[in-house]
């Protein structure tokens, strides 16, 4: 049992308030309680994120998004009994409560049991040939080229070994020899890594339908050529709690019209909006993927695109994950200047 001062938030902060106490708190979660201290909800990394999809930001309140009936416990409940319903209900806290319900600590999942070792499969997409960035992908391909004086590969794959991810399937094709060379079985850098080689280009799913031994679990796809700073574990959790065959990473674009945008019905001009500003979510290239979606992979160019589409036509279930962290993807040369600028503040372990 540990008594987190931190993890208190009131019914009237902002979704920005509450992100930085679950960051600062180390628990994944924020205890929602009046001026009393008595609970009154809890708020999750997976409620915030459902919130974005819904419309709110930063600056929103989180009233709206409070789960308002969590699983609690008393402080006298036994180690047994929280176990059993921690297992159960597949959540990792549990709300501590006096008879008067106030707040007086908080369970973890961690501590009531040793934390079994994350066996999930990472598979990373780095065959393609970086043409976009040529001449600098010439002869080296673009997962290899450094941002922030690294490859790109690397800080990928540093970044889930820090979510507990060592197992890795690098699927490569262009220049092979030099990711190869560079990480060999992944030894040297505290991870298991296999390769599956690609003989003509696969396309950001095909390469899924050459994997010799088959996946018993949830498994990651995320491309080469991508910097993030999210937490994975996260994204697993939402996938297994949404119950989701597929989940995809989606993330916010914003284009700004340089013209006043007329609405008009039939003839009749019934707004004009000077300059508006157009959101919304585009894939962001890491993926959950249960094993059954690899049935539906031809051996041929088959991207991620098509995947979704085919997934969704067979009536499994795929599901958004907002990515609400620094992302980037290193595709033009403005994008790889842009990731060096950035690096050290945004993507730096």
């Amino acid at each position: 049992m540990k008594n987190i001062e931190k993890l208190k938030i009131t019914k009237d902060s902002t979704i920005k308030q509450a992100l930085k106490v679950i960051s600062e708190g180390d628990v994944k979660i924020a205890i929602v309680v009046d001026k009393e201290n008595r609970l009154l909800g809890t708020l999750s990394d997976g409620d915030i994120r459902r919130g974005f999809l819904k419309g709110l930001d930063v600056n929103s309140p989180i009233k709206s998004i409070i789960t308002r009936k969590p699983i609690i416990a008393k402080k006298n409940d036994t180690k047994e009994k929280l176990l059993k319903v921690a297992l159960l209900k597949k959540i990792h806290q549990i709300p501590i409560i006096d008879k008067k319900r106030k707040f007086i600590g908080i369970y973890l999942l961690d501590d009531l049991t040793k934390v079994k070792e994350k066996t999930n499969k990472v598979i990373i997409m780095a065959g393609g040939k970086g043409t976009r960035l040529r001449p600098l992908t010439k002869n080296i391909p673009k997962p290899m080229l450094k941002v922030g004086n690294r490859p790109i590969l690397l800080t990928i794959v540093e970044k889930f070994k820090l979510s507990g991810y060592s197992n890795f399937i690098m699927c490569v094709n262009y220049k092979s020899k030099v990711i190869k060379d560079y990480f060999g079985n992944g030894k040297k850098f505290g991870v298991k890594i296999d390769y599956v080689h690609e003989k003509k280009r696969m396309g950001t799913a095909g390469a899924l339908s050459l994997l010799k031994n088959k996946l018993k679990e949830s498994f990651f796809v995320i491309n080469g050529d991508l910097l993030t700073n999210f937490d994975f574990e996260k994204l697993l959790d939402f996938h297994l709690k949404n119950k989701s065959s597929a989940t995809m990473c989606v993330t916010e674009y914003i284009i700004n019209s340089p013209y006043g945008e007329v609405g008009l019905n039939n003839i009749n001009i019934s707004s004009i909006e000077e300059k508006p500003k157009h959101k919304f979510f585009v894939n962001a290239g890491v993926y959950v993927l249960d094993p059954k979606c690899i049935k539906l992979i031809p051996k041929k160019f088959f991207d991620m695109t098509s995947l979704f589409k085919k997934i969704i036509s067979s009536k499994y279930k795929a599901v958004s994950f907002p990515i609400i962290e620094s992302w980037l993807d290193v595709g033009r040369m403005g994008d790889f200047q842009k990731a060096n600028e950035e690096y050290d503040i945004k993507f730096q372990k």
